[in-house]
């Protein structure tokens, strides 16, 4: 698989190009912006004209996003995220989706192929207002994303809406040819497993989220965490088995690319960040 780092794991920081430099020495071939405006501030023309120069510049490293979760500069490590693209408010839901463009429109510059899509917040149930709410954002997202050479991926969560079943789901009732998945892997590792009967046998999270994604899976996130909460570890410090990842990754007719988002550690160097990643990514060839 083409190896990814997220920009996740220096969210506290403004990104700047000697961080992204970090990434690519850590092996990483594909990038993952986090749009948070603390961060990466797609609202600033100097910093969207930094970041499009440095990748430009960049040879080889593909670039993608991660959409706005938060709708201001005001963010810290224990801030949930609020932007809700489904949410039962039509003002709320016109605010994320106005936020969602504002990211999005920094791929007129920077090379941006992809971008994940969260539907939906931690408590949010699955019904018949959430298909149809999914349904209205994904129209309007990918009608604006589309001119700008940007394809949508939608990303499993731990709520009811973005299961990988309902999303895929909401993609074959909105006839959504063009849009693909991202397998979140901690996200999956959370899921209730289900259970061995006499017909079929018992299937993880992750099991179940390559079944239903199949070949229509583009990007996984890849991070750990013991299945009580989303950790956002390096792969090999949680309970995740790679190795089965690893042969399903395997099994796929077209390779999707891994992206480690990894929770940021307050006062860590930096330097740390290329040795853990030569681990993990260690960890995962020998799975293969």
């Amino acid at each position: 698989m083409q190896q990814g780092i997220s920009t996740h794991i220096f969210l506290p920081r403004r990104l700047s190009s000697g961080l992204l430099d970090t990434l690519v020495a850590a092996g990483a071939s594909t990038i993952e912006v986090f749009a948070a405006r603390h961060h990466f501030d797609y609202t600033d023309a100097g910093a969207v004209r930094e970041l499009a120069n440095w990748f430009r510049s960049a040879d080889g490293v593909t670039a993608t996003m991660h959409m706005p979760l938060y709708p201001d500069a005001e963010w810290s490590r224990h801030t949930a995220p609020t932007l809700d693209l489904i949410s039962a408010s039509k003002a709320a839901r016109i605010e994320a989706q106005d936020e969602v463009k504002r990211a999005l429109e920094a791929a007129e510059q920077v090379p941006f192929k992809t971008c994940m899509i969260h539907l939906g917040l931690k408590d949010d149930r699955w019904d018949g207002r959430s298909l149809d709410d999914s349904l209205s954002a994904i129209e309007h997202l990918k009608a604006f994303a589309g001119p700008l050479g940007m394809k949508l991926l939608l990303e499993n969560l731990s709520n009811e809406v973005a299961t990988p079943e309902n999303l895929v789901e909401i993609v074959r009732v909105g006839h959504f040819a063009n849009m693909g998945f991202c397998l979140d892997m901690g996200h999956a590792n959370l899921a209730e497993p289900i259970p061995e009967t006499r017909q079929t046998p018992a299937k993880s999270g992750i099991e179940q989220a390559f079944e239903a994604f199949g070949d229509r899976l583009v990007e996984m996130h890849l991070h750990d965490n013991h299945g009580d909460r989303d950790e956002h570890l390096w792969p090999g410090d949680g309970d995740i088995d790679w190795k089965a990842v690893a042969t399903h990754v395997a099994s796929m007719k077209t390779q999707p690319v891994g992206v480690m988002e990894i929770a940021h550690e307050l006062g860590e160097e930096t330097s740390k960040v290329a040795e853990k990643a030569k681990r993990a990514w260690d960890l995962l060839a020998a799975g293969a």
